[in-house]
């Protein structure tokens, strides 16, 4: 059975995948994004979604847990009027963001990192010869990425309204300061694009990446009827 680990622990991911059938665990990184954006300098929106998943998905590759599994790291950034938004953390920053885009729009940018950390060594009693049951699992070595990106489209917001969204905390440790899979979603008026992406994970990009190493998602459907 093919595991998949979900370097991340974004509730919305997780029931995200669930919901489509993929069965996972999930392991979350230590990364500092500050400063991994320290080290490489400013990057615009969408590198940087792809920058930060990649090193989340290669911290939790280093755990010894990861042993024999495939880890798909994800982050989200939303783009809007040429800057790049993070999580807000704070009302005020949020308030702020939110009075800009009530009736605008913007592109969130969800970045994609999958390391395949399955063993790619051929067992010498040949039990890993092409065909077998063995080579079927063994590991490519593939680290690979995409970003899926999606605009957004607001609503008109109200002062009030925006003040009672802040008010239940949902904002505040989203990209953007905003969701679609929650109360936000009263406020988005459409998506041009993969909606997945909007919630942070790209269902069919991940599809894309499995290709790399030889795993077909099917395969990760049948393992969570095991």
């Amino acid at each position: 059975m093919t595991r998949l680990i979900l370097a991340s622990q974004s509730p919305a991911r997780t029931k995200l995948l669930t919901e489509a059938g993929i069965q996972h665990d999930v392991l979350v990184s230590d990364v500092d994004e500050d400063a991994v954006q320290a080290k490489y300098g400013v990057t615009d929106a969408h590198d940087t979604a792809l920058l930060l998943a990649r090193a989340k998905a290669e911290a939790v590759a280093s755990l010894p847990e990861a042993e024999g599994a495939l880890v798909i790291g994800c982050d989200s950034v939303f783009e809007f009027d040429g800057e790049s938004h993070g999580k807000p953390y704070t009302a005020e920053v949020a308030r702020e963001r939110m009075l800009r885009m009530s009736g605008s729009q913007g592109v969130l940018h969800t970045g994609h990192w999958l390391v395949d950390c399955r063993d790619t060594a051929a067992d010498a009693d040949d039990d890993a010869t092409e065909g077998s049951d063995a080579a079927a699992h063994e590991g490519t070595g593939a680290t690979v990425g995409a970003v899926s990106s999606a605009e957004v489209h607001f609503a008109q917001m109200s002062p009030h309204d925006i003040d009672a969204y802040i008010a239940t905390g949902e904002p505040l440790h989203c990209a953007g300061s905003f969701t679609i899979d929650g109360l936000g979603g009263a406020f988005i008026r459409k998506v041009d694009g993969d909606p997945h992406a909007v919630v942070g994970l790209s269902i069919s990009t991940l599809r894309d990446l499995l290709v790399h190493a030889n795993v077909g998602i099917t395969e990760l459907w049948a393992a969570n009827t095991q």
